[in-house]
């Protein structure tokens, strides 16, 4: 039988059902079913990684190890003790689940301790918006939001002691066209200047936020694309001693100034004015922070304003980028050590400064022997042999009070680095 020129067969089956088969035209149970993708195993700079076929589930498994070395130069009455030691010893997990889900979580091992630095879960509704709860930095500052596995410096500088570390809450954030805008902000339990925390100490909760903007990145060629300005707010009602901070230098961490016997009773509010400039070899930035607290020792009661600033340049000797891919190791060289090469260097320059409002001696809420004020130079030398090995040698001057021989001496610090972060 032939219908419009085609041949037609029916054919009749056990189940009475009918088969029909049209030349050139396949049946559905001949049509093979794709097979699976397969589930990936791969490791690299970037740390062991298992992934699904689809991508939708992911698993990273990596180490940030920080072996360190810290002298005292014309430490001629001993006050600080010369060591080694493990700065930072992370393991981190991070990964994806369901596409939409993405967990970060990071122990520290490092100086006899064990502290959970990051944990904490995003759900990825949009590149532009995405909701993270747990625990991580607090969306403040420009310093402290680089990762330490990138750090361009032994540590960072002064005005990220004003600048709150890891908290708990729940934060959003995201990226507006293409990374023109970005933004976080977050409602968390809040830590003192410089300070983390697990447990909030009372009913009060920080309101924190970042605005960056970089007018240029999306134009390819714009020697202006590496130029981003940012600021940072925050504010939020705390009390008690815990919320008052201690302020420490950045190389050798002694302690100039503390609180005592004072209590934070207010609202404390910050803000921090930010820039940022990187063009192939060229990398810098600037950040003012300032912190107002109102504090209480007895019958005496007065805000006290905490102020820092800093200015940092740095330039590649080897040729490579200094872009601001603070996220990531860093700077990968061309011709790494072990393959024919030497690796990248770096060299790096700061000034940075700390102040303490004179109200908070003159009232008596500063400890006995506290310095209100630091300044600081810092010069550095960064090797990286490969994308996963570094060494980091800096040298810092640090004077209090203005006066490096007053009563509390200016620190001389010889510091260096032995870095493997995959």
């Amino acid at each position: 039988m032939s219908i419009t020129g085609r041949s037609l067969s029916l054919s009749w089956v056990l189940a009475g059902t009918v088969s029909i088969a049209v030349p050139g035209v396949c049946r559905a149970q001949d049509v093979q079913p794709a097979p699976p993708a397969q589930t990936t195993v791969s490791a690299g700079q970037d740390g062991f990684v298992i992934q699904s076929g689809t991508g939708d589930f992911r698993l990273q498994i990596g180490l940030l190890a920080q072996a360190d070395a810290h002298f005292a130069l014309g430490d001629s009455n001993d006050q600080v003790i010369d060591t080694f030691l493990f700065r930072r010893l992370r393991p981190y997990l991070r990964g994806r689940f369901a596409r939409r889900f993405e967990f970060t979580f990071v122990p520290d091992f490092a100086l006899g301790t064990t502290v959970i630095q990051d944990a904490y879960v995003d759900t990825v509704f949009h590149p532009a918006f995405r909701i993270r709860i747990g625990k991580g930095k607090t969306p403040f500052g420009l310093e402290r939001l680089h990762s330490a596995s990138n750090l361009l410096f032994f540590d960072r500088a002064l005005p990220t002691a004003l600048v709150p570390n890891r908290d708990i809450g729940i934060q959003v954030l995201g990226d507006i066209r293409d990374g023109v805008i970005s933004y976080l902000a977050g409602v968390m339990n809040g830590v003192p200047d410089g300070g983390s925390a697990d447990l909030d100490t009372n009913d009060s909760k920080d309101v924190s936020g970042r605005l960056i903007v970089k007018p240029f990145t999306a134009v390819a060629k714009s020697p202006l694309k590496g130029l981003g300005f940012a600021i940072s707010g925050s504010t939020g009602r705390q009390e008690g001693a815990a919320a008052l901070p201690t302020f420490r230098t950045p190389s050798l961490l002694q302690t100039f100034f503390t609180y005592s016997g004072a209590v934070a009773d207010g609202v404390r509010t910050r803000y921090s004015p930010q820039v940022f400039y990187y063009y192939k070899r060229f990398g810098g930035w600037s950040e003012y922070v300032h912190t107002n607290t109102p504090i209480q020792k007895g019958l005496e009661r007065e805000e006290i304003a905490h102020d820092a600033w800093q200015v940092a340049a740095t330039y590649v000797l080897t040729g490579e980028s200094a872009a601001d891919d603070r996220d990531r190791n860093g700077i990968r060289p061309r011709n790494g050590f072990g393959s024919g090469g030497l690796g990248a260097l770096q060299v790096a320059a700061r000034y940075h400064t700390l102040k303490v409002e004179q109200d908070a001696v003159s009232l008596g809420f500063a400890a006995p022997g506290a310095s209100r004020e630091a300044r600081a130079w810092t010069v550095g030398l960064n090797w990286y042999l490969t994308g996963n090995f570094r060494y980091t040698c800096n040298v810092e001057r640090t004077v209090f009070d203005g006066d490096p021989d007053g009563p509390r001496k200016a620190e001389n610090a010889l510091v260096f680095r032995t870095q493997v972060n995959f």
